[in-house]
């Protein structure tokens, strides 16, 4: 066994595993809609699966590309389905992301993502489309460095009581309106302080965390780091809350927009690129600080995002967070420091310059959210793109003729399923097969029957 080898052949994070005297470790892998799936392994079976390839990896159900949120099975996808029985995929856990669960006893902790029989990437795998993306940029010669932001909502609710109100008015945990509120900072600080505490120990270290506005709204940014690591902590945060607020008696939800009077969840990206040692994104000879790269990279993302919108807007429901008058930016804006604008170039100093995405949602999964992102920006540096618009002053001014964004998740799908750029960075297979659940999910949401539809018509209509 490749664990028994000489100490210094041994990877760290195996190492650890062996000195702490674990028996059990708990590994996890991303379904399409961001949602960690995972299982406990035996001390024996982990070391069999973190072997080297090809021998190492171990079987998970293919379902977890073909189900979705609720576990139903898709009828429209290709790669899996019925009509394949399901198989077992081949996942391989990935060492360099060990870590603990300060909350589960400390029990050791590592993601993992899939690959093909032959050891390939495998194609709809979420995790692997952003590795997709960024060996991509590495070929040109560039690291990308990001950093991720969620606003969420808290509520005093369990699985059992919200059942119980067949899914019908939560309970925040404050009221009122309360944006960087160190009074409502103090309510729940037990909460509040794990959130900070417990991420940092889970090696998800939070640069801030603050109330934001809304009921119950928790503002948090993630820790700067490279782009494949900050996917993995965001998507670490997002069940991580979940986890940590069980123990205080508080559901977490990252719905987009869970009521029509408050805004809407974000789920902002900041990107820059860097060489290895210098961001790229800064010249401080130029106008606004802005390299030419950077300019580059912008228009990219201002000309083509719209094409990858169902990968920061996934859900039925992330369109009801883009309506006029909110925080959420509507149209494929630019401007300078400006949070009205999708596209807010924050021009500081050589460490500080990048750019601020401000279209996803606090509902996406933080892998295909970020390869889309970044996809867009580097397809704008292949082509050197050069900014035409000049940004946006005050709440869209200056992008009076600009379309907004579409306000269906099945316009934005097709869109998406025609985009030569999506297909050319994220390949064919994970167009299709992502479009298809994103077709599903809209064919869902037509069967459905609504509160607001038996309010409106029940007696009157």
């Amino acid at each position: 066994m490749a664990v028994q080898a000489a100490s210094s052949k041994i990877h760290p994070a195996l190492a650890a595993v062996q000195k702490s005297g674990a028996t059990k470790v708990k590994v996890a892998v991303s379904d399409i809609d961001g949602i960690l799936r995972g299982k406990y392994l035996h001390r024996d079976k982990f070391f069999g699966a973190a072997e080297p390839a090809p021998r190492g990896g171990f079987g998970f159900c293919d379902v977890v590309f073909g189900w979705d949120s609720s576990d139903s099975c898709y009828d429209n996808t290709t790669v899996t389905g019925w009509q394949h029985g399901f198989p077992d995929a081949l996942a391989r856990i990935d060492l360099n992301t060990a870590r603990r669960v300060p909350w589960d006893g400390n029990v050791p902790f590592f993601l993992g993502d899939f690959v093909t029989a032959d050891g390939g990437p495998y194609p709809v795998c979420p995790r692997q489309t952003l590795k997709r993306v960024l060996r991509r940029a590495e070929k040109l010669g560039f690291k990308v460095m990001t950093g991720m932001e969620f606003e969420w909502f808290n509520f005093r609710e369990t699985p059992q009581s919200w059942a119980a109100k067949k899914g019908v008015g939560p309970e925040p945990i404050t009221q009122g309106m309360f944006g960087y509120s160190l009074l409502r900072m103090a309510d729940h600080s037990e909460f509040f302080n794990a959130l900070m505490d417990d991420m940092q120990a889970f090696n998800v270290p939070i640069e801030g965390l603050h109330t934001e506005t809304g009921p119950g709204v928790y503002e948090a940014a993630i820790g700067f780091s490279e782009a494949l690591e900050q996917a993995d902590r965001a998507i670490l945060f997002k069940t991580g809350a979940r986890e940590i607020g069980k123990r205080y008696g508080i559901m977490p939800s990252f719905m987009a927009k869970w009521n029509q009077q408050y805004p809407g969840c974000s789920g902002h990206i900041h990107q820059s690129l860097s060489d290895g040692k210098t961001n790229l994104f800064y010249d401080g000879k130029a106008r606004r600080s802005m390299s030419k790269l950077f300019e580059s990279y912008l228009a990219g993302q201002v000309a083509c995002l719209m094409e990858f919108a169902p990968l920061f807007w996934p859900t039925i429901n992330s369109y009801k967070r883009l309506v006029d008058g909110f925080w959420a930016p509507v149209k494929p804006t630019w401007g300078v420091d400006n949070r009205t604008a999708s596209f807010r170039v924050i021009a500081g100093s050589s460490k500080a310059t990048r750019l601020e995405t401000r279209c996803p949602g606090a509902d996406v999964n933080p892998y295909l959210a970020m390869a889309a992102v970044i996809a867009a920006g580097l397809d704008g540096v292949e082509k050197g793109l050069k900014l035409t618009a000049p940004p946006i002053t005050g709440t869209n001014q200056g992008a009076e003729h600009i379309p907004r964004a579409p306000r269906t998740l099945i316009e934005t799908t097709r869109n998406f399923s025609n985009s030569k750029i999506a297909r050319d960075w994220l390949g064919d297979t994970f167009v299709d097969h992502f479009a298809a659940t994103r077709d599903w999910e809209w064919r869902q949401w037509l069967d459905g029957v609504t509160d607001w539809e038996l309010k409106r018509y029940f007696e009157i209509i």
